[in-house]
C-alpha cells in the first residue's frame, strides 16, 4: 500500500498559536510549562493512589504485564526480500525493543533463529536518550539500507538515520534528518525525496512541512533541490512524497500529495518541467502501483467521469505521464452499500484488497491483464478481521493477520496468485473464552439509520440490566472499528463477568466513505447520536443499565467520551477519557488542531461554529450535573492531540467541584505509553477504575 488513510494518525506539533484570552487555563497549552506540569504532577499524586491502592490493581497489573511482555506473541514480521523476514520485538527483557531478522524457513519453526539487527534498549543506554523506535523504510529490492526513525519519548517528531541492516551499524556519513515531522521516500541509493521544515518555522499553521525536495547523498540539507512547494496556509498533514516503484526497485514516478485540509488533497506529478497537477478528485487516495497501473480509491463521487465514492480505480501510468490533466480511469471494484474497501496492497503482480461486508472481512486478489481486471478470493477464515501486514516484491506472497473477539489471533502466509494460505503462527489463548459468545446487534439512530454493534457477553447472561458493560467506539477519520482478539479485555474484563461492546458508529469507515462523510462538520452530531442510540439500545435490551454501563475511548474517541459525559451523563456510571480532544472551540489554536478542520469544521466559520458550540465538552461542562466520576488520561509528550485538552478538562471539573481521576504520563506520545511496562500500568489503572465503578 502506498498511501493509507492518514486519519488514524491525528498527528500534530506543538505550535503555540494564540489561545482565547478568556480561557483561564490557557497556560495548560504549554506542553512542558512549569505551571502545567505542576498541575499534572499534583493530579497524579492525588489520583494514582486511589487506583493503585485498590486490592485489585496488583493482580490486574500483573496480568496486563504478562500479556504485554509475553514471548509467545505473534511477531509482526515483514517480508524483506527472498526468504528473509524482519520484526520489531518488545518483551520483558527488551522493553524498548529489538529489530531482528531470520529466514522465512526458520520463522516457520517453533523456535526461529533470530539475529539482532538493532537493539533500541542498548542504543538508548549508549546515547543516554529516551529512544522509541518508530519504524524503518528500506531501499528496495535488497532492503539492506534503511531509514530508521527514532522518537524522543514517543513523540511523532522523529530523528531519521541511515542504517545498514547487513552490518548492523548506522552508515557513517549516511543520510540524517534532525528531529522533525518528516515525510521521506527512497528514490535510489543516493537520493531521497524529503518533505520537512528545511528552515526553522517553515511549516504549516498545524506544524507540518509544505516543501518537498530531492536530497542527494553527502549533501547538506541546504543544498537539496526543491521539487514542490505548498503554502503555510495548507491544511491537513503536510506535503508527502509518493513513489510508484517497480518490483525491481526502480522508481517509475514521483508524486507529491498536497493536503488542502484533513481529507482534500491535490496530487502533483514531478516531471523535468516541474510538478504538474494530476486530474484526480480532491477526495481520493493513491493506494498502490502494480503492472504499470496506479491504483486509486475515491472518497467522493467523480460525476464527470461516472465514478462513485468508494470506487477502486486504475490508471495506466504511461497515460498519466502523457496527459496528467486528462486522466482516464478503469473501474476495478465498486463496493455495495454494505461493503467497504479497508485496505489496498500490491505484490509483484497482484493487487490485494481487504473488503468488508457488514463489518466482516475477506481478502480478494486482483490481476491486471489484456482484458482488464480479474479477481479471486484468498482462502482465509470467515467472519473475521483481516489485515495485510506485509507483501513481497519478489513474488506474490503476503503476511496476513486474522483475528476475532474470542478466537486467538493467527498469522498466515498467503499467495495472492494461487489464493492459497497457510497458518504460520497463532496466539495462545490469553483468557477463558469458553463461557462467552459474540453477537452483532443493530440500534436505530435519531435519523432512522441502522447502526451495527458487537456484543461479547457470557452465554448465560441474564437480561436483567445488572451486567457490568464496557462500550467503546471511535467514529471519525474513516477509521473502522473491527473485531479483534483483545487479550487484555478478555483477561481483565470478560473473565470477571463483564460485557464488552464495540459500536460501528458513523464517522468511521465500516461502510466506506459514505459512512464517514455522513458525520463531517455540520452533520457531526450524527456520530454522537449513533453512540447514544447504541447506549440506549443496550439498556432497552436489559443487557445493562446506566448504573452498570461504562464507556472508554481515545483521541477522537476521547472527544466522543467528553460529548457523552456532557450530553447524556445519566446513561453512564464510568467514563474513561484517553488522550482526548476536548476544547473544540479553541482546538485550532492547540497543537495541530488546524489540520483537523476537514473533520470537525472551523470555529471561525459561523455555521460550523454553531455546531461546535453544541457539543464542545470543555465549554459545556457545568455545575450541578449528574456526572459520574471520570478517569482522564494523557501524555506530556503527546504531540498529536496535545495534553492541554485533558488538562483543561480536569481543571474545569476541579473548578466546578466534581470528583474525578487524572493520570498524565510524562512519556509515551499519543499512545500514552513509551514502553511495555508503562502500557501495562495504564491498562491496569483503567480496569481498576472500571471495576470500582461497575463491579463494586
Amino acid at each position: 500500500m502506498i498511501v493509507r488513510a492518514m486519519a488514524a494518525l491525528l498527528a500534530g506539533a506543538f505550535l503555540m498559536a494564540a489561545a482565547p484570552t478568556s480561557d483561564p487555563y490557557a497556560y495548560m497549552e504549554e506542553a512542558e510549562g512549569a505551571k502545567a506540569l505542576a498541575f499534572a504532577r499534583a493530579e497524579n499524586a492525588r489520583s494514582l493512589p486511589q487506583l493503585q491502592n485498590d486490592p485489585r490493581y496488583a493482580g490486574l497489573y500483573a496480568d496486563a504485564l504478562k500479556i504485554a511482555t509475553a514471548k509467545d506473541r505473534i511477531p509482526n514480521v515483514s517480508l524483506e526480500g527472498e526468504g528473509i523476514v524482519r520484526d520489531f520485538w518488545q518483551d520483558a527483557d527488551h522493553v524498548r525493543g529489538v529489530w531482528r531478522t531470520t529466514t522465512l524457513a526458520s520463522y516457520r519453526t517453533a523456535t526461529p533463529d533470530w539475529k539482532t539487527v538493532l537493539d533500541i534498549d542498548a542504543l538508548a543506554k549508549a546515547e543516554s536518550a529516551n529512544w522509541v523506535y518508530k519504524g524503518a523504510q528500506c531501499l528496495k529490492p535488497a532492503n539492506r539500507y534503511c531509514l530508521v526513525s527514532l522518537s524522543n519519548g514517543g513523540k511523532d517528531a522523529v530523528e531519521v538515520r541511515e542504517f545498514d541492516a547487513a552490518t548492523g551499524k548506522f552508515v557513517d556519513g549516511g543520510f540524517h534528518l534532525p528531529e522533525g515531522k518528516h515525510r521521506v521516500e527512497w528514490i535510489d541509493h543516493d537520493t531521497l525525496a524529503v518533505a520537512t521544515d528545511w528552515t526553522k518555522g517553515e511549516v504549516t499553521t498545524s506544524g507540518y512541512p509544505y516543501v518537498a525536495k530531492l536530497l542527494k547523498r553527502g549533501q547538506p540539507l541546504s543544498a537539496a533541490q526543491e521539487v514542490y512547494r505548498g503554502t503555510a496556509a495548507d491544511g491537513g498533514y503536510g506535503v508527502s512524497p509518493i513513489t510508484l516503484t517497480d518490483p525491481d526497485g526502480k522508481v517509475r514516478a514521483l508524486v507529491i500529495q498536497r493536503p488542502l485540509d484533513t481529507f482534500n488533497s491535490e496530487y502533483h506529478l514531478v516531471t523535468d518541467q516541474g510538478a504538474v497537477r494530476l486530474d484526480l478528485p480532491k477526495k481520493s487516495t493513491i493506494q498502490a502501483y502494480v503492472d504499470g497501473q496506479m491504483v486509486v480509491t475515491l472518497e467522493e463521487d467523480w460525476a464527470a467521469k461516472g465514478f462513485k465514492q468508494g470506487d477502486l480505480l486504475a490508471f495506466d501510468l504511461n497515460a498519466v505521464k502523457a496527459a496528467p490533466a486528462r486522466l482516464a480511469g478503469t473501474l476495478i471494484l465498486r463496493p455495495s452499500q454494505s461493503q467497504a474497501i479497508d485496505e489496498v496492497v500490491d505484490t509483484k503482480t497482484r493487487l490485494g484488497v481487504v473488503l468488508y461486508d457488514n463489518v466482516k472481512a475477506k481478502l480478494v486478489s486482483f490481476r491486471h491483464g489484456p482484458r482488464g481486471w480479474t479477481s479471486s478470493a484468498v482462502d482465509l477464515p470467515k467472519d473475521s478481521t483481516i489485515g495485510v501486514t506485509s507483501t513481497s516484491d519478489a513474488d506474490d506472497s503476503m503476511i496476513v493477520n486474522v483475528t476475532s473477539f474470542l478466537t486467538p489471533s493467527s498469522q498466515w502466509f498467503a499467495d495472492a496468485a494461487s489464493g492459497k494460505a497457510e497458518m504460520l503462527k497463532t496466539t495462545p489463548a490469553r483468557f477463558d473464552a469458553s463461557k462467552d459468545v459474540v453477537e452483532q446487534l443493530w440500534a436505530t439512530s435519531k435519523d432512522g439509520t441502522k447502526i451495527p454493534y458487537w456484543v461479547v457477553r457470557p452465554k448465560t447472561l441474564k437480561l436483567d440490566g445488572t451486567a457490568p458493560t464496557l462500550l467503546t467506539a471511535y467514529g471519525g477519520f474513516q477509521v473502522s472499528s473491527t473485531p479483534a482478539y483483545a487479550s487484555a479485555v478478555g483477561k481483565l474484563w470478560l473473565e470477571k463477568g463483564g460485557v464488552y461492546v464495540l459500536a460501528n458508529i458513523r464517522g468511521g469507515g465500516e461502510f466506506g466513505p459514505r459512512w464517514h462523510n455522513a458525520g463531517l462538520k455540520l452533520t457531526r452530531m450524527r456520530v454522537y447520536e449513533d453512540f447514544f442510540a447504541v447506549s440506549q439500545d443496550l439498556i432497552a435490551r436489559r443487557i445493562t443499565s446506566p448504573k452498570k454501563l461504562g464507556i472508554m475511548g481515545g483521541s477522537n474517541g476521547g472527544l466522543l467520551m467528553g460529548v457523552a459525559l456532557t450530553q447524556h451523563p445519566e446513561l453512564y456510571n464510568a467514563v474513561v477519557i484517553q488522550v482526548p480532544l476536548f476544547d473544540m472551540i479553541g482546538y485550532t489554536h492547540i497543537g495541530a488542531g488546524a489540520s483537523w478542520v476537514g473533520e470537525y469544521g472551523d470555529p471561525a466559520v459561523p455555521a460550523e461554529r454553531a455546531v461546535l458550540d453544541s457539543y464542545s465538552p470543555y465549554q459545556l461542562l457545568a455545575a450541578n450535573k449528574p456526572y459520574p466520576r471520570v478517569f482522564i488520561e494523557t501524555s506530556t509528550k503527546d504531540d498529536r492531540v496535545h495534553p492541554a485538552h485533558a488538562r483543561k478538562a480536569a481543571a474545569r471539573l476541579k473548578e466546578l467541584g466534581y470528583d474525578y481521576l487524572y493520570y498524565e504520563n510524562v512519556d509515551g506520545g499519543h499512545a500514552a505509553s513509551a514502553n511495555l511496562n508503562e502500557r501495562a500500568m495504564r491498562v491496569a489503572l483503567e480496569y481498576t477504575y472500571l471495576a470500582q465503578r461497575l463491579m463494586n
